[in-house]
């Protein structure tokens, strides 16, 4: 009952700060052009293509709108998130909840659970609108969007808890920056990876994939999406989201692995710091 208490006061107070509701009008307005954008190319000369061309077309469009959701899922995510430990141990306000009848693992699962709620909700919002846009305007329904959509979660629940990881030990600026430049790490990663398979650089893969070991927060969407483009595309393996060289699903199992052991050791440094 205490940790479902914590979640929900957590939940309320990030709901009150700027960053979310920027995020939420950013949101609006990408979907907004988003539904714009389509409808002019469902309308304007591409309307004479054959089917296979509009549905394809239709395909690349979508990845390229969930990219953009999961960039602005990212950046959600850690900002609402960066300054919850750090701040509060350095404010002090944590105290006031610690010196309670409540476990430090309760305070720090509270927390989790209520950013937990708010990247689901914003996700449902976010995704599920682009896939509505699309199968509105376009009648045309992304493949496999579940475990797509899955993949993309849990690659918010691990930035969220690298952040909570960081933010036992740095300050707010440098828990964002690790956060920050691991994802971005993974990313530059990601691209190496993707362009080393098309150039047949067996070298270039190895570095990519030992950059997803590192922080496989990036090969959560390259598998998320794959999973949602065309099958002709990924037999294609022409797309620059994963189609070139798709991460398996022994890296997503590690992934998760790696998720759980972020939260555990966040669990363990919180117990034992000197608040």
């Amino acid at each position: 009952m205490r940790i479902w208490i914590i979640a929900e006061l957590t939940f309320r107070e990030a709901a009150r700060r700027k960053i979310l509701w920027t995020a939420l009008l950013l949101g609006l307005a990408f979907l907004t052009l988003y539904g714009l954008g389509l409808h002019l190319m469902l309308t304007g000369p591409a309307a004479q293509a054959s089917a296979l061309e509009r549905r394809e077309g239709t395909n690349a469009l979508l990845i390229v709108g969930l990219y953009a959701v999961n960039f602005l899922m990212v950046m959600m995510t850690v900002l609402s998130s960066v300054d919850t430990l750090p701040g509060e141990i350095a404010s002090g306000i944590i105290q006031s909840i610690a010196i309670k009848p409540v476990n430090r693992w309760e305070v720090v699962l509270g927390k989790w659970l209520g950013f937990v709620a708010m990247l689901t909700l914003y996700i449902l919002l976010m995704a599920g609108g682009v896939l509505t846009l699309t199968g509105v305007l376009a009648g045309y329904t992304a493949h496999n969007v579940a475990p797509g959509l899955g993949l993309m979660w849990m690659e918010g629940l691990l930035l969220l808890s690298m952040t909570f990881l960081w933010g036992t030990r740095f300050s707010t600026l440098a828990t964002g920056v690790l956060t920050f430049g691991l994802h971005g790490l993974a990313f530059i990663g990601g691209w190496i990876e993707e362009f080393g398979a098309l150039s047949h650089s067996q070298a270039a893969v190895k570095l990519g994939v030992i950059t997803s070991l590192i922080m496989p927060s990036e090969a959560l969407w390259r598998r998320a999406a794959s999973e949602m483009q065309s099958p002709v595309v990924n037999a294609l393996g022409v797309s620059p989201f994963g189609g070139a060289s798709v991460p398996s699903t022994a890296m997503v199992i590690y992934a998760g692995l790696f998720l759980i052991a972020a939260f555990s050791l966040t669990l363990r440094r919180f117990s034992r710091k000197d608040l």
